[in-house]
């Protein structure tokens, strides 16, 4: 099973150096990815469900991804996870595609719709839509990543006629992971993705969802050159050995691992949280 780190771009990590610090300790360590977050904008006063008072930095996603590649050599870079119907899927695409290669194919495409309201409405983007917009602008992204001669006829993006170049690295293309615990998320991923990402998830909690992926999957049909669902997932907190064995044992194939929801709204210290990859390295045996 894999270990990745998730928390690369907010909290005391919005700055060049603690982000190549952590990057680089990450990579040294044997971890075999590091994740961004994203929330574009954050409500204010904080109000439920938005998860981080609003005064929290996030660093843009793209951007940090595009720094982390050119700190490091080999670790993988994800999306953890690119509020997906906010973004224009064709300056998207271009964003990402140069991320792949500047990285020489290390990027992971975490993409989920978001749960904030107040969020889409300061966008301009209806919130009602988010699941729609999502599931066209993976196609969109997907076409422009991969075919020739692109074009695509939509509800919410259309073209012909252009390029978009260069393409990434990764062929077909970077891999693909949705999140989400709705059950339309859960058929997104499973018709769509490489991938299925599950953040705050338990043990517990991670069996119900992967029952209801089986569930789902007997009644959506899954592209057979997707290939096997790949299973990542974030617990609320720190896992042991014997935690991350029964991780695998479910059919988890990614922990991307934090320490907490302190780390996210800065109350943390950059030190604590290197202590914290430099540990679970010994403790998983990683590297």
């Amino acid at each position: 099973m894999d270990i990745g780190f998730f928390g690369a771009n907010h909290g005391v990590f919005d700055n060049p150096d603690s982000i190549e610090r952590l990057a680089t300790t990450a990579e040294g360590a044997g971890f075999e990815s590091i994740w961004t977050g994203e929330h574009v904008v954050l409500i204010d006063p904080q109000k439920a469900p938005s998860p981080v008072p609003p005064e929290t930095p996030f660093l843009d996603t793209v951007a940090a991804l595009a720094f982390i590649a050119a700190t490091t050599e080999s670790i993988k870079i994800g999306s953890g996870i690119i509020l997906l119907p906010q973004r224009d899927p064709i300056v998207l695409a271009k964003e990402l595609a140069s991320i792949d290669v500047l990285s020489k194919g290390r990027l992971l495409f975490g993409l989920g719709v978001g749960y904030v309201e107040g969020e889409y409405e300061a966008l301009g983007i209806p919130f009602a839509e988010r699941g729609p917009r999502a599931t066209e602008h993976i196609e969109v992204i997907r076409t422009l990543w991969t075919q020739q001669q692109p074009a695509f006829e939509g509800r919410f993006t259309s073209f012909s006629g252009i390029q978009s170049r260069p393409l990434p690295v990764q062929k077909p293309h970077p891999p693909i992971h949705v999140g989400g615990m709705s059950t339309p998320a859960l058929r997104r991923a499973i018709a769509q993705g490489n991938g299925w990402y599950g953040f705050f998830q338990n043990l517990d909690s991670t069996s119900a969802m992967l029952r209801n992926l089986e569930e789902i999957g007997k009644r959506v049909e899954r592209p057979a050159e997707l290939g096997k669902l790949e299973i990542s997932v974030t617990p609320p907190g720190p896992v042991d050995a014997d935690t991350a064995r029964r991780f695998e044992d479910l059919g988890v194939d990614r922990l991307i691992l934090m320490r907490g929801f302190k780390d996210m709204g800065g109350a943390s210290n950059e030190d604590a949280v290197i202590r914290f990859l430099e540990e679970t390295a010994r403790e998983l045996s990683l590297g």
